[in-house]
C-alpha cells in the first residue's frame, strides 16, 4: 500500500512539474507568423544530412518531405547512407520546398556528404565511390565547381576524421544534432535521461538542455580558415530513430521536430523564383561558397539577420574573399532585440576582437584576416537548471586578403 501511495505521489508530482515546464518558452525573440527578409538580402532556411528508409531513416522520402513542409523549410537535402544510383525523382520543387538528392558515404573512418549539381553518379559501389571521393579530396581548394563534398560530424565518436583535412574538401559540419546528443550522453547520462523524461511536456526545452558548444569543431574552423577557405554547415542527421526499434512504434524524435532545432540560412542577393534548375544553382552556389549562417532555430527565428563587410562601393556576403581597402566595415544586424541578455562577438583569426550588446554592430576592418561573427544569448532555464549561455547564430567566415 505504501509503495502504491509513493508511486502515486511521484506520478502526480511528475505531471505537475510537467505542466510547469509546459509554460516555459525557449524563444529569445518574439514568435512571428512570418518573419521578414532583411532589406537587401533574401534568407532561405534549409536542412542537410537527412536519412530516409532508403538507408538509415525510418520514413519514406514523401513522408520526410511533408515533415519538412510542416517545419517551414525552404530547401531540404537528402543524404541517404551508401546509396548508389540514387533516385532523382524527388529532386524538384514540392510546393514551396526545394528538394535536393545528395548522399552520405563511408570514407576511411568517417562519412562524407556528396552532391553533384550535374547529377553525376559517384559510382555503383562503395569502392567506386571511395575512388571518386579520393580524387575530389586530392584536388586544389575550390577546383571542382560542380560538386559539393562535406565532412559529416568530424568528431563524432566512432567516425572521427584522422590526420590533416584534405584540400579538396569544401567544408565540414560545425553543428551536428546527433553529435550534440551523443556528447550530452557522455557528459551526463542522468541529465540526458532527464531531458528524455521532460520531452513530452516541452520538446524544445528537452533538446536545449542537451546543447554544448562545438569547441573542437570551432578550433578546427579557426585553424583551417587561416590556411585556406573553408565552409562550415549545420547537419540535422535526421532519421527519427534515436531509440532502437522506435520506428516500429513511434518515430522519435520526429523529422519535423529535428528540422525545427537548427538549420542553415542561405543569404541571396535575389529571391528564388520557383524555377527549379535556376533556384537549385543559387542554393548550391551559396552552400559551396559559404554565403550562409547557421542558427539554433529553437531559440528564435533569425530570419532577417545579416552580416556583411562593406566598402565605399559594395557589400560582401559571408564566405566572400575580398581585398583589404581603406574604410572597410563589418556590419551586423539582428532581426529584432532579443528578450534575454545577448552579445554579438566579432572574431578575427579565431580571437574575439569585439563584444557588443546592441542589435547592430559596425566594426572597422583595418587589417587583413579571417573574420566571423557569433551571436550568443543567456537564458534562465526552469528548475533544476539555471542560467546558461547558448549560441544562437554562427556565420561563415569573411576572408580579407592583404
Amino acid at each position: 500500500m505504501k509503495s502504491l501511495v509513493a508511486f502515486s505521489f511521484l506520478l502526480v508530482a511528475y505531471f505537475l512539474y510537467g505542466f510547469y515546464l509546459n509554460q516555459f518558452d525557449t524563444a529569445i525573440v518574439p514568435r512571428q507568423l512570418s518573419a521578414a527578409h532583411s532589406s537587401n538580402y533574401y534568407d532561405y532556411k534549409g536542412v542537410l544530412n537527412v536519412h530516409t528508409d532508403l538507408s538509415a531513416g525510418s520514413a519514406t522520402p514523401s513522408f520526410v518531405i511533408t515533415s519538412a513542409k510542416l517545419a517551414n523549410l525552404d530547401f531540404l537535402m537528402f543524404t541517404d547512407l551508401n546509396l548508389f544510383n540514387m533516385p532523382t525523382s524527388f529532386e524538384s520543387y514540392h510546393g514551396n520546398l526545394m528538394v535536393m538528392s545528395a548522399g552520405k558515404y563511408s570514407y576511411l573512418d568517417s562519412r562524407l556528404i556528396y552532391y553533384s549539381l550535374s547529377q553525376e553518379s559517384i559510382g555503383n559501389s562503395l569502392g567506386e565511390a571511395q575512388v571518386t571521393l579520393a580524387d575530389l579530396l586530392s584536388q586544389k581548394t575550390g577546383a571542382n565547381k560542380d560538386s559539393l563534398t562535406i565532412l559529416a560530424h568530424p568528431y563524432k565518436a566512432g567516425f572521427s576524421w584522422n590526420g590533416e583535412i584534405p584540400s579538396g574538401l569544401d567544408g565540414f559540419e560545425l553543428w551536428n544534432l546527433k553529435s550534440l546528443s551523443n556528447r550530452a550522453w557522455y557528459d551526463s547520462k542522468l541529465s540526458t535521461i532527464w531531458s528524455l523524461l521532460i520531452y513530452p511536456f516541452n520538446p524544445r526545452l528537452s533538446f536545449l538542455r542537451l546543447y554544448s558548444e562545438p569547441t573542437d569543431e570551432i578550433s578546427l574552423l579557426d585553424k583551417l580558415s587561416t590556411q585556406r577557405k573553408i565552409v562550415v554547415y549545420a547537419g540535422a542527421e535526421a532519421s527519427a530513430r534515436a531509440i532502437p526499434l522506435a520506428n516500429y512504434f513511434i518515430r522519435f524524435p520526429s523529422y519535423k521536430r529535428s528540422f525545427e532545432i537548427m538549420s542553415n540560412h542561405v543569404v541571396l542577393k535575389s529571391e528564388l523564383t520557383g524555377s527549379f534548375n535556376g533556384d537549385r544553382a543559387k542554393i548550391f552556389n551559396a552552400l559551396k561558397q559559404g554565403n550562409f549562417y547557421m542558427a539554433m532555430d529553437i531559440l528564435g527565428d533569425p530570419k532577417g539577420f545579416v552580416a556583411t563587410i562593406d566598402d565605399d562601393k559594395q557589400s560582401y556576403m559571408m564566405g566572400s574573399e575580398v581585398k583589404l581597402k581603406k574604410g572597410m566595415t563589418l556590419k551586423v544586424k539582428l532581426p529584432t532585440m532579443p528578450k534575454e541578455f545577448f552579445e554579438i562577438i566579432v572574431f578575427k583569426n579565431g580571437e574575439p576582437v569585439a563584444r557588443v550588446n546592441q542589435p547592430e554592430v559596425s566594426f572597422p576592418v583595418d587589417e587583413a584576416g579571417v573574420y566571423r561573427v557569433q551571436v550568443r544569448v543567456i537564458a534562465m532555464l526552469p528548475i533544476p537548471d539555471a542560467k546558461k549561455w547558448f549560441t544562437w547564430i554562427y556565420t561563415n567566415p569573411f576572408y580579407v586578403r592583404p
